[in-house]
């Protein structure tokens, strides 16, 4: 793998691998994290508008380009970033990436079709709000928090998207759709130097940060920086007063709510993980793989296997910037709430209680284990492609992907409980039931 920086900030990575596709990914760090209090979906809208045309091809022509020569394409809006991808032929690989970097680089932002498109949209938040596990997750995150952006959905409110304009999606274009905000990965078994070749034609002169997508429209500039704290952590902070701060702690307590959409229960339980280092954030997936994936996980064994309470159980590290949280989530019935809450309530008490679970033995089967998991993911060429550039975005570290559990030395159970001990406390809890 070989990562390469062009003049303007945009970084590039190559990933070498055999066959005859390659796929492509091209991420902005333009999410809805980036968003002020009046924005909110508007990093979506922009994902959902560079599409409707270019300077030089309408929409129509867009979509028979990409039927042409794509084997699979699509664009994604998460807190954090922004990811356009896709897989071709890799004999198509320069008319693919020509069609999306057009869309990327040069969007007309016409007002023609801009209606029609949020109320796309608008559909798009109906179904979101019709997922029942969605729902209790963004229930849980409206009720916990009270600043952060994950308050609210990616995708925002009905009233909100109505009330954007044109010239609304060109000034969050223009502050950060910029080369520096930019990374490109590609996976493919083409040369280094023909892929680097091609991408620096068409991007290598991308406007400068900060120049307008009009010469006279003016913009705010809204950044993130990083500082670094006596410690060494880094500390994520926002430039402008007017975002919404990336980390706030869940408040803890259990909320409500009774649907008729449900026959039986919906359950999440959330912690914060922000505090973590990099190097815990590791060992808590090491820890998680015992305790809250796969079949054979103490939650999955107790409260499924012994007690037949969920269909399905499952921890989960979201740790995306601007997310950053541990996650338990379990469907049940109505009637077994309490008791599944209860027996989860008194797992997550016995950790600091535990002794000889993570043995040198089992440590290593653990981390064999995560190391598997994340090599099958990657077998897809276009999960690689879009992982690359998400970790790149979101850690400066593409190469963590690939080596994140090459541990020197494996981590004794002291080091992985206390990361647990230091989480898995406090929780905010959401219910869903059947009426």
């Amino acid at each position: 793998m070989k990562k390469v920086i062009l003049e303007n900030g945009i970084k590039i990575i190559y990933k070498s691998i055999p066959g005859s596709i390659t796929s492509f990914t091209i991420g902005v760090e333009a999410g809805a994290n980036a968003e002020t209090e009046k924005e909110l979906g508007l990093a979506h809208v922009v994902e959902h508008m560079v599409f409707k045309g270019t300077k030089t091809k309408t929409e129509k022509e867009i979509n028979k380009l990409c039927d042409e020569v794509f084997g699979f394409h699509n664009a994604m809006t998460n807190y954090p970033y922004v990811v356009y991808y896709g897989t071709c032929l890799s004999e198509d690989f320069a008319s693919a990436f020509q069609i999306y970097s057009d869309i990327i680089i040069n969007p007309a932002f016409r007002q023609e079709g801009y209606k029609e498109e949020i109320q796309v949209i608008i559909e798009e938040l109906k179904e979101w709000s019709e997922d029942l596990s969605q729902h209790c997750e963004d229930l849980l995150f409206f009720n916990a928090f009270s600043e952060r952006r994950i308050k609210h959905l990616i995708i925002g409110r009905e009233s909100i998207l109505r009330s954007f304009t044109i010239e609304d999606i060109k000034g969050f274009y223009n502050r950060l759709y910029t080369p520096n905000n930019t990374v490109i990965s590609v996976v493919t078994s083409l040369a280094y130097e023909e892929v680097i070749k091609q991408i620096e034609e068409i991007f290598g002169s991308w406007r400068e940060m900060g120049k307008s997508f009009d010469e006279d429209y003016n913009t705010s500039e809204i950044s993130e920086v990083i500082e670094k704290n006596p410690g060494g952590r880094d500390i994520e902070k926002s430039k402008e007063k007017h975002t919404k701060p990336l980390y706030e702690n869940p408040t803890e307590d259990t909320y409500f709510e009774k649907s008729s959409n449900l026959s039986g229960a919906k359950i999440q339980y959330i912690f914060p993980i922000q505090h973590l280092t990099v190097e815990e954030v590791t060992l808590l997936r090491v820890f998680n793989e015992a305790f809250g994936e796969g079949t054979s996980c103490l939650l999955y064994d107790e409260i499924r296997t012994n007690r037949g309470l969920v269909y399905d159980i499952s921890g989960k590290i979201k740790n995306e910037k601007g997310i950053k949280l541990y996650t338990i989530t379990l469907g049940t019935s109505k009637e077994n709430v309490e008791l599944a809450v209860s027996l989860i309530n008194e797992k997550l008490s016995e950790i600091g209680e535990t002794k000889g679970l993570f043995t040198e033995e089992k440590v290593r089967s653990l981390v064999k284990s995560q190391k598997l998991k994340r090599t099958l993911n990657l077998e897809k060429s276009i999960v690689m492609a879009m992982n690359l550039v998400v970790y790149e975005i979101m850690y400066n570290s593409c190469e963590t992907l690939l080596q994140e559990f090459d541990f020197e030395v494996l981590p004794k159970e002291e080091e992985i409980l206390r990361v647990a001990k230091k989480v898995l406390i406090n929780p905010a809890i959401q219910i869903i039931m059947a009426k």
